[in-house]
Order: structure tokens, then C-alpha cells, then sequence
């Protein structure tokens, strides 16, 4: 669900460079703020955002990582301004590519209410047909915290979305 926030968030825009790197493309939405959609798999995601990094000079903290949560209730969003991955892989990769774990991040819950035997399943499965009549809801609002980051900054975003 990260991916489609931030999909959400670019469709605010009329005007989008974009730009193709070995590991993702980068959207840019302004002279200051890139959106940044990695080409490689999730686990390895921290890659991507390394090479961004590195290439136009931005600090980790300045950056907002937006993903995915099982721990999180479906449709709940949590912004945080630094901490541990949480046993999410992605954002593992990305704390062990940066060197750091102050990395501001907005997590969008996906959990269900249901045990699961097979988490990969779940989390690459469809959406069922009560998500997703919320899906539009839940966008829209992950993206108001985007946009809440760009304008403001993450206490912002975590005292308004959390």
C-alpha cells in the first residue's frame, strides 16, 4: 500500500519530471522535493535509496520513507521520525544502506483481524472487497501526510496523522 500513497500523492501533480536511475525512478515534483519509486525488490529497497541519496546530496532525515505495516491495523497510519525496522525488510534495508536509523518514516497499516499461516501471501495478495472501498479514504490520507512532510515536518505529520 506504500506505493500506491505515494502514487496518490505524484497524482496531485500535472507537472512531473522523471527520471530513470539503475535502481529506481525519481519524480521530480520540485526543485526541493523528489519522490523516489524503487525498480528493486522490497527486501532491497535500502539500495535505491542509497544511490538517491548519494546522487542529489540528501540526508536521511530529510527523507520520508512510506510503507506497508502488518502490525498496523488496515488503514492506520503511524509516522515516526526515527527507530528500528520493526522486522519490516524493507525498512531494514534501508536503515543498513544509510547507516542510520534516523530516517523519518509514515507506515500504512495493512494488518487483518485474521491469524495467518503465510504472511507473503497476505501481503502480495489482493485487497478484499471491504479494503477496498476504503482504499480511496486511506490514500488520500497517506497523502495528505506526504504532503504535510514536504510542507512542514515529520512532528507535523506525527501530531496531525498518528
Amino acid at each position: 500500500m506504500g506505493r500506491l500513497a505515494v502514487r496518490s500523492f505524484l497524482e496531485r501533480f500535472t507537472q512531473l519530471q522523471k527520471t530513470e536511475h539503475d535502481f529506481s525512478v525519481v519524480y521530480h515534483v520540485s526543485d526541493a522535493v523528489l519522490v523516489v519509486e524503487p525498480l528493486v525488490y522490497m527486501n532491497a529497497s535500502g539500495i535505491a535509496v542509497r544511490e538517491i541519496c548519494h546522487r542529489y546530496s540528501v540526508a536521511p532525515w530529510d527523507c520520508l520513507i512510506v510503507y506497508d505495516d502488518y502490525a498496523l491495523p488496515f488503514g492506520k497510519l503511524r509516522a515516526r521520525r526515527s527507530g528500528g525496522a520493526g522486522g519490516h525488510h524493507g525498512m531494514e534495508s534501508v536503515i543498513l544502506e544509510l547507516g542510520t536509523d534516523e530516517i523519518p518514516r509514515l507506515r500504512i497499516g495493512i494488518g487483518s483481524s485474521q491469524p495467518l499461516e503465510d504472511l507473503t501471501d497476505y501481503v502480495l495478495g489482493e485487497f478484499t472487497k471491504e479494503e477496498q472501498a476504503q482504499l480511496p479514504l486511506i490514500l488520500a490520507r497517506a497523502a495528505d501526510a506526504i504532503e504535510c512532510f514536504v510542507q512542514t515536518n515529520i512532528e507535523t505529520v506525527m501530531n496531525r496523522f498518528n
